[in-house]
């Protein structure tokens, strides 16, 4: 019994990181890829209503303006709102000082929460697509066109941009390795999830955000029940920073996986392959199984326990304390473990899976997310 509790474990894990996104690949090549039609060069693009919510980012406010006026789209095709949550510094100040023709920014006068910042900037939102993005990213300047280059398509609802972060381990390559997940999931259906930090979907499709649920996986799953896909566009492009406090990531993955925990119990309809047949698919293994994960990882350490007569779950234990081990150190500072590959990795998905684990428990008694702190980056 031991024995089948460890492997089933193991290979619960190996599939929601490994095994989805070959069986991802192996469907792709079936059914092949989908590709979306070029948008028409000789007519312009449609217009945009881009969304920037903020609270107390005096620090890095002046640097997302300019980067927003340096954005290459058409002129008079463009209008950014920026609104502030509550915000008690000189964001607003700052942000009125520096506007320019097509801006305007919206001030709530107390705190909220994102969904009500998303809410008010949506008041205002009256052009063909509505783009979300945080203050957090860099866009290229070319970034804008890319992201509502797919509404060519008519049966696109939402595009996601990719938001790029600069390190090698840690944050950095498990982002990269959700980039590589989006671009399969689009082409075989739908992305399962868009980048919170960039991404447009249809005016039309826009619905006012409920508190507690993650707008970014809110607004893929809604434009999917609606009949159209969600893609991701490679070449729409921001760069951000990593976190640099590990306690502060830790209570920010806390808080995504409560929001999309939420968001996913209100919407399981969609697990019903029979109804949403490839996407009901990626949303088990993409969500479901990676959510699970931290499960496995605890039957995975225990079983073995059971099974110490045999060398080979002797060696399988040993190896996973010696990387919870080195996660721990590295999650300390010792010998600056953190720094080197090794210690980033073993640290940044032993967190990840503990956040999901916290998110669980905190969900299972009752605790909801709204009100949202901008992570230091």
């Amino acid at each position: 019994m031991m024995e089948f509790a460890f492997w089933a474990a193991v290979g619960g894990v190996i599939y929601a990181y490994f095994g989805y996104p070959l069986l991802l690949a192996a469907i792709g090549s079936l059914v092949g890829r989908r590709r979306l039609p070029l948008a028409d060069e000789s007519q312009p693009p449609p217009t945009v209503s881009m969304i920037v919510p903020v609270h107390n980012e005096e620090a890095r406010i002046a640097r997302k303006v300019a980067n927003t006026a340096a954005l290459r789209y058409p002129s008079g095709r463009l209008h950014v709102i920026f609104v502030s949550d509550g915000s008690t510094d000189r964001t607003v100040a700052i942000v009125r000082s520096l506007l320019t023709a097509g801006m305007e920014v919206v001030e709530l006068p107390r705190r909220q929460g994102k969904a009500a910042a998303l809410n008010a900037g949506l008041a205002h939102a009256t052009n063909d697509v509505v783009v979300f993005s945080d203050a957090a990213i860099a866009l290229q300047p070319d970034a804008l066109l890319r992201v509502v280059g797919p509404f060519a398509d008519p049966m696109v609802g939402c595009v996601s941009g990719e938001d790029r972060i600069g390190e090698a381990a840690g944050e950095g390559l498990y982002g990269r390795y959700e980039l590589f997940l989006r671009r399969l999931e689009s082409r075989v259906h739908s992305i399962v999830g868009a980048s919170g930090s960039f991404y447009a979907q249809r005016r039309a499709l826009c619905d006012r955000f409920p508190e507690g649920m993650a707008p970014d996986f809110l607004s893929v799953v809604r434009t999917v029940e609606r009949g159209y896909r969600a893609v991701a566009e490679p070449e729409a492009i921001g760069s951000m920073t990593s976190v640099q406090e590990p306690r502060h990531e830790f209570e920010r993955k806390v808080r995504t996986a409560i929001r999309g925990m939420t968001t996913l119990f209100a919407h399981a309809r969609l697990l019903n392959p029979v109804r949403h047949g490839l996407f009901a698919f990626a949303l088990f293994s993409h969500k479901v199984m990676r959510w699970a994960v931290p499960f496995f990882l605890l039957i995975a350490l225990v079983s073995p326990l059971w099974l110490l007569d045999s060398p080979l779950y002797l060696a399988a234990l040993v190896a996973q304390i010696a990387f919870y081990g080195v996660a721990l150190l590295a999650f300390r500072g010792w010998c600056r473990l953190h720094v080197w590959m090794p210690g980033r990795v073993a640290l940044y998905f032993s967190s990840v899976n503990a956040a999901i684990l916290a998110a669980w428990i905190q969900y299972g008694r009752g605790v909801r997310q709204e009100i949202w702190t901008p992570s230091a980056r």
